[in-house]
């Protein structure tokens, strides 16, 4: 199944599953009343009574055999209903910052204003990219805001890192900054006033952390925040590009909200320009690496393909080859390369799902491990109930329902993510708890 069809499938599926035991329970109370309307003058009051209650019975039955087969399927498909969407998800006022190069030494400063009543503007400033800028960002749904200081240095970071310190990962976000921010409290790597307090250890970020939500913006500049206090005390904060941060990337914006199509409207832009070259987020994002070693474990959106692991590519020339092709889409040419495969939509790290499809042996999984000379590997983007351990333990699957920032949800949905200590790793829960896989 390619890229985001799983997301698509799964909630195609939801309201398939909610309108089908919507209209069969119709048609089976209407059939009852009919039937009953038809046969009114033939049936004497006490066989009326009985009709009735074996009417209803039937009624009853049938709703509750659709209800089980609808949260059994949706229990199956790992999914949720969604409902009760807050408004204030689509307040506009304070929403930003939005920063553009304008030419190679100022930058100019966004924020929107206003509301649909009185209208939107835009407050803009511009400032030299020498100078140091503090600026902040607003969450309307809690009326939080949090302050960090723009640096105007972007540099790729490295992709191996051999520090024996705790490692915690997380990924598939999707825009949730609510729920990224109060997971990040509750394990104990940023204290209430978002201070980083994990000390030299890292934070792996596996990916997709923006579209589906309506708080894009308040994740980057968050992920960007956590960087510069992560490195005050000696940590890191691993930000690792995913399929959908490389949708952002090339402007394809089928799984963002609508929101963000009036905000760059607002801005007098396009959508694919508020994350292309000329804007600080984009230069910011493409500089990530989509694959990286940390401690002998591989941390990557997607996993590694065995064609991959026949190759002597290494981690550094990965990373290399895909920020190259960060801003272009991804199309197969004639000829087969190993940059075709590095970018490929199907076979890409960002993008391979073959851990999950009873395609790889375990000497293909550890083939591909070995190659990058990792124990194990660490992989978001495809959707699991929760976070397990695969092949023997060479593969964490830590993609998750994670809650929506805006949306109530059936089941309620907790996140979670991966704590590795040592050689031990532990599925880590929404409230702080863990568990050792």
């Amino acid at each position: 199944m390619n890229t985001d069809d799983e997301h698509l499938l799964s909630a195609f599926l939801m309201d398939f599953l909610t309108f089908n035991i919507i209209a069969i329970a119709f048609v089976t109370i209407i059939s009852c009343l009919f039937s009953s309307i038809i046969h009114l003058n033939e049936i004497k009051p006490n066989q009326m009574k009985k009709r009735v209650v074996r009417y209803l019975k039937h009624v009853i039955v049938t709703l509750l055999l659709l209800l089980i087969t609808g949260a059994s399927t949706l229990h199956y498909l790992n999914g949720s209903l969604n409902y009760g969407q807050n408004p204030i998800a689509y307040a506009l006022d304070n929403e930003g910052p939005y920063v553009f190069y304008e030419n190679d030494s100022i930058v100019s400063i966004n924020y929107l204003k206003g509301t649909r009543t009185n209208g939107f503007f835009v407050k803009s400033d511009s400032c030299n990219i020498k100078k140091k800028t503090s600026l902040s960002c607003y969450f309307p749904l809690d009326s939080s805001s949090f302050k960090f200081e723009l640096n105007h240095t972007i540099k790729p970071p490295k992709s191996t890192y051999n520090t024996g310190k705790k490692v915690l990962a997380i990924s598939d976000i999707e825009s949730g900054f609510k729920t990224f921010r109060d997971f990040l409290i509750r394990n104990n790597v940023i204290n209430e006033k978002l201070e980083w307090i994990f000390n030299d250890n890292h934070l792996v970020l596996v990916g997709d952390f923006v579209d589906r939500g309506n708080s894009t913006t308040q994740v980057l500049w968050f992920i960007y925040m956590l960087e510069q206090k992560a490195k005050q005390h000696g940590g890191n904060v691993h930000f690792i590009i995913g399929n959908h941060e490389l949708y952002n990337l090339q402007g394809q914006y089928k799984s963002s909200e609508k929101k963000y199509y009036a905000i760059a409207s607002i801005l007098g832009k396009l959508p694919y320009q508020l994350y292309n070259n000329n804007s600080f987020l984009g230069r910011w994002l493409a500089s990530k690496n989509s694959i990286e070693r940390i401690n002998g474990t591989l941390f990557t959106h997607g996993g590694i393909h065995p064609e991959i692991a026949k190759t002597s590519i290494s981690i550094d020339e990965i990373n290399a080859i895909n920020r190259k092709h960060y801003f272009k889409p991804y199309f197969p040419k004639p000829k087969k390369t190993v940059e075709q495969l590095i970018t490929s939509n199907k076979k890409g790290v960002c993008w391979y799902r073959g851990y999950f499809k009873n395609e790889l042996t375990q000497d293909e999984v550890e083939k591909g491990l070995n190659n990058f000379k990792a124990k194990s590997i660490v992989v978001g983007h495809t959707l699991q109930s929760k976070v397990k351990k695969l092949y023997k333990g060479k593969v964490y699957a830590i993609d998750v329902v994670h809650p929506k920032d805006y949306i109530n949800s059936w089941p309620n949905r907790k996140s979670e993510g991966l704590l590795i200590e040592g050689e031990k790793y532990y599925r880590v829960f929404h409230n702080g708890k863990v568990e050792q896989l």
